[in-house]
């Protein structure tokens, strides 16, 4: 008989414990978002994740602080399931990374698959949405980039590996608008997270807006708005985490994040369950950290692979305000802003982009001296034009006091037609071309 038979023998005559020893604790006392736990192994860090088994169910939960006495977790389902001593251990998350298998498919959170289309083969690997990439290793951001969005195309022309941000106010087209960037055929592949989404909008945003053939290329990470700020917050570091594998395999990437705003909110909610203090309308001064490092892992990768991620996010102004804390912040994180006016939407033309508000840092990479030029004063006219809609209006305009201002009542309604474009419109190739010939149609007899 053999040492390990023998030891066998021994400890079923001696009646031991033979079940194997798990380390874990229990909740202690649960609050109104969130639970105390104790007992907890001392290997229990920052992010990490707990399996909390009451009532026959389990519920996962994140630790977001650690303290000497009692750690505490946020839950990502509600409370009303976990009960005072439920028994919580250690849950293994690993962090999702690329597989070609995610292509075409909408996942959580946590990369399980929500569309009902069989499992995904899960690739793990280490955290790396930190912009780990040295500034001196990275690739300069210098290739131009064509969307097929005239107005955007003209007015705030972007290059591959740009951030850009799309401020605007609720229902003024920004999933639209996002949908159009998405049919783009600039990009081997798009990663979107769709943040705080109503439920039925999802469903609508996939099948719909984006449709089968943006879907084919893309991955959608969703987390909708009745879902824990825990799981808000892990969707668009997720996306970015597949993205940043894509790049890395030298891939053309577009990341899209629908909201960046929602996504402040789900950090804001979890930074204030901890305690922090407000300090600017309400908002803690750990938002403000999160929203660069996610930003931040976004542009070229580095100079060997030769693939870049090229974000676009939707940014929502409370009540059409532009200084608002989030988006004050954002605009100095980002590589420009595109501005979708409410007043451009009611009077039904979209894309609704403002291009008197609308900027891109980085166009100069792209027009040339004589692009540029032409833009300048196509931004004059519009100005001029704007800002004589109440005097038009009134009756004091006549023709031929100001030739300026009459060469601006004449082309600029032509300039907002031709800039009128919806997702079923064919995608600009050349935009200028198509501006020069658009402006010599002869119009049409009434």
């Amino acid at each position: 008989m053999s040492a390990l038979e023998k030891f066998s023998e021994a400890v079923r005559e001696g009646g031991f414990m033979t079940s194997p020893l798990i380390i874990g604790g229990r909740v202690s006392s649960l609050q109104n978002n969130g639970v105390n736990l104790e007992g907890m192994p001392d290997s229990l860090g920052l992010g990490d994740f707990v399996s909390i088994v009451s009532n026959g169910k389990k519920t996962r939960a994140e630790v977001v602080k650690l303290a000497k006495d009692a750690h505490f977790a946020i839950p990502c389902s509600p409370l009303s399931k976990v009960s005072r001593g439920a028994p919580a251990l250690p849950l293994a998350v690993p962090d999702v990374r690329f597989n070609e298998q995610l292509l075409g498919r909408v996942v959580n959170a946590f990369g399980d698959p929500i569309d009902g289309l069989g499992p995904i083969a899960k690739h793990v690997g280490s955290e790396n949405v930190s912009g780990s990439v040295s500034p001196m290793r990275r690739g300069r951001v210098e290739e131009s980039l064509r969307t097929g969005v005239r107005v955007v195309d003209v007015f705030t022309p972007l290059c591959v590996g740009q951030r850009l941000g799309v401020f605007a106010g609720s229902g003024v087209g920004k999933s639209t608008l996002l949908a159009m960037f998405a049919t783009s055929d600039a990009f081997d592949a798009i990663v979107i997270s769709l943040v705080g989404e109503r439920s039925r909008e999802v469903r609508e945003f996939v099948e719909d807006t984006l449709g089968p053939d943006g879907l084919g290329k893309s991955v959608v990470v969703v987390a909708t708005s009745d879902e824990s700020a825990v799981v808000r917050k892990r969707a668009p570091t997720m996306a970015m985490n597949i993205a940043t594998d894509m790049a890395r395999q030298g891939k053309k990437v577009l990341y899209l994040v629908d909201s960046l705003t929602r996504y402040a909110h789900a950090l804001r909610e979890v930074a204030i369950s901890l305690g922090e203090p407000p300090i600017s309308r309400g908002y803690p001064a750990s938002v403000f950290n999160e929203l660069p490092r996610l930003l931040e892992a976004a542009g070229p990768a580095s100079a060997e692979s030769g693939g870049s991620i090229t974000a676009i996010a939707t940014v929502l102004v409370d009540g059409d305000d532009h200084n608002d804390p989030v988006s004050d912040s954002l605009r100095g994180i980002l590589d420009g802003h595109l501005v979708l006016d409410r007043a451009i939407a009611n009077r039904g033309r979209f894309p609704s982009m403002d291009p008197l508000a609308s900027i891109s840092r980085l166009s100069n990479k792209v027009w040339t001296e004589s692009e540029r030029v032409l833009v300048t004063k196509l931004r004059a006219m519009i100005a001029m034009f704007e800002d004589s809609r109440d005097l038009r209006m009134m009756g004091g305009y006549q023709v031929g006091n100001d030739a300026e201002l009459d060469n601006a009542v004449s082309l600029v309604p032509t300039l907002y037609e031709f800039f009128e474009q919806g997702t079923e419109d064919p995608a600009s190739q050349d935009v200028f071309a198509e501006l020069a010939q658009f402006l010599k149609k002869e119009p049409e007899p009434t």
